[in-house]
């Protein structure tokens, strides 16, 4: 059996087989891999899903290792980690995320909370799943990997705690000075070890420009062997597609109508593997893209111009991406403007808004948002009430509000409860070095 084809973007090279793309992490004409071929499931496979998920023995860390068994089949199908897939999801995915009802709301909505992992962000799914991937792959190789991260906040993190003291690796983090939660820094910067956490003095967006300048460059790429954990690696995308995949299975057995989503959107990663859940066939309705003030993507949606900018620093500082990666994937996947906007719509949220949304869900539901949640809030809170009562909503839930607690805590007036997992991280040392924007200061501390 012949493994599914993957494709880069730019479609300048030959096609790869899933493990390849995960390993290249970008393709080397610069693409970003997709399917050739998207699988589909058949309702017999949902329906036995559904019941498999509504039974009261199966342990909620158990729902997404079952789930990934049966969304990620046809991804793997015929490559050399097919046999592996259980395993992997097994190690990787036995974190909890709850679909919860917001208590008090007179219509049907619902956060899905995926903060449960170890540095309490959706970012710990894919990071798990990646690392467990490529440790199957990688296991006897005599050279070492060097992933290369480009972090807003919560990336890095999540990655290093995946691969952290895994010796056939190193971590490259790059995060940009000032721009980033005092908490998340923190969790960026306290490994040591085989992780190195580099302060860019620079935005996101040049901490990406970096990643994707060393991935075609010659002469680093003759002294390194890179791969990349951010979501322009499939590897990472495609498990994230399993708490999409859970949730709409669960929320429509519960409520008898398909769910739609409001996801916080940043480098489209969460939004891509949203999208993908609905293309092979899971009950999502609507996807609503929640930006800050960073407009690129609204603003392409509106008006079909595709117009990057520097990105601007907010609240939701994990979303501050002026040129967002996975766009690319999208276009790639729905190349027409009007079947693009078919799959989703998207609007922006701006910092005054963010701070409204917080202190409001607090006191009407006793909800504590993150900034980034707060986001797809508000974007909730902006829909008709007609469009409220349609069927249900599910707000994406992607970080603690303890990681940006200097935020939070001032606008609901309470202390917010730090999780055990970051409450350790927080006791350790930081380590970093400060290097400019530059390729060359990058390559300088690879050596």
């Amino acid at each position: 059996m012949s493994s599914p084809a993957y494709r880069s973007t730019r479609a300048a090279v030959p096609d790869a087989s899933l493990s390849e793309a995960i390993a290249r992490g970008l393709a080397p004409d610069g693409g970003l891999y997709v399917p050739a071929r998207l699988p589909t499931l058949d309702g017999e496979e949902l329906r036995a899903l559904g019941w498999r998920l509504a039974d009261p023995g199966l342990a909620a860390a158990a729902h997404l290792p079952q789930v990934a068994r049966v969304a990620l089949r046809g991804f793997f199908e015929g490559d050399r980690l097919e046999p592996q897939l259980g395993a992997i999801a097994d190690a990787a995915l036995d974190l909890d995320a709850p679909t919860t009802a917001v208590a008090g709301c007179p219509d049907p909505l619902f956060a899905l909370e995926l903060y449960h992992g170890p540095t309490a962000a959706f970012k710990d799914f894919g990071a798990r799943f990646l690392a467990e991937s490529l440790q199957c792959m990688e296991h006897g190789s005599a050279v070492p990997l060097t992933i290369l991260v480009a972090t807003s906040g919560d990336t890095g993190g999540a990655v290093a705690a995946a691969f952290h003291r895994r010796p056939w690796v190193r971590i490259v983090i790059l995060y940009p000075k000032g721009l980033v939660s005092p908490l998340q820094e923190q969790q960026l910067t306290c490994w040591g070890d085989n992780v190195l956490s580099l302060r860019v003095d620079g935005s996101f967006d040049d901490c990406q420009r970096l990643v994707k300048e060393a991935f075609v460059d010659a002469q680093l790429n003759r002294r390194h062997r890179f791969s990349s954990a951010n979501s322009i690696n499939i590897g990472r995308l495609l498990p994230q597609m399993t708490y999409y995949a859970a949730s709409s299975v669960e929320i429509e057995r519960r409520t008898g109508a398909r769910p739609s989503y409001i996801v916080p959107a940043g480098n489209l990663g969460n939004a891509f593997a949203a999208v993908l859940a609905r293309a092979v066939g899971f009950p999502v309705d609507r996807i609503v893209l929640a930006h800050n003030v960073n407009r690129t993507v609204p603003d392409f949606l509106e008006t079909g111009l595709w117009r990057p900018r520097p990105s601007v620093a907010t609240l939701a500082s994990a979303m501050d991406v002026g040129n967002p990666s996975n766009m690319e994937r999208l276009r790639s996947l729905y190349p027409d403007l009007p079947a693009l906007r078919a799959q989703l719509s998207a609007d922006s949220v701006d910092d005054a808004a963010i701070r409204a949304r917080i202190r409001a869900d607090y006191a009407q539901y006793g909800r504590e948002w993150c900034p980034h949640t707060a986001t797809a809030a508000e974007v909730y809170g902006r829909l008709s009430p007609e469009e409220r009562r349609s069927g249900p909503w599910v707000l994406v839930a992607t970080a603690h509000p303890a990681k940006f607690s200097e935020i939070v805590e001032p606008l609901i007036g309470k202390r917010v409860a730090v999780p055990p997992s970051l409450a350790q991280l927080l006791r350790l040392p930081r380590q970093f070095s400060d290097i400019a924007p530059t390729l060359q200061a990058l390559g300088s501390s690879l050596e």
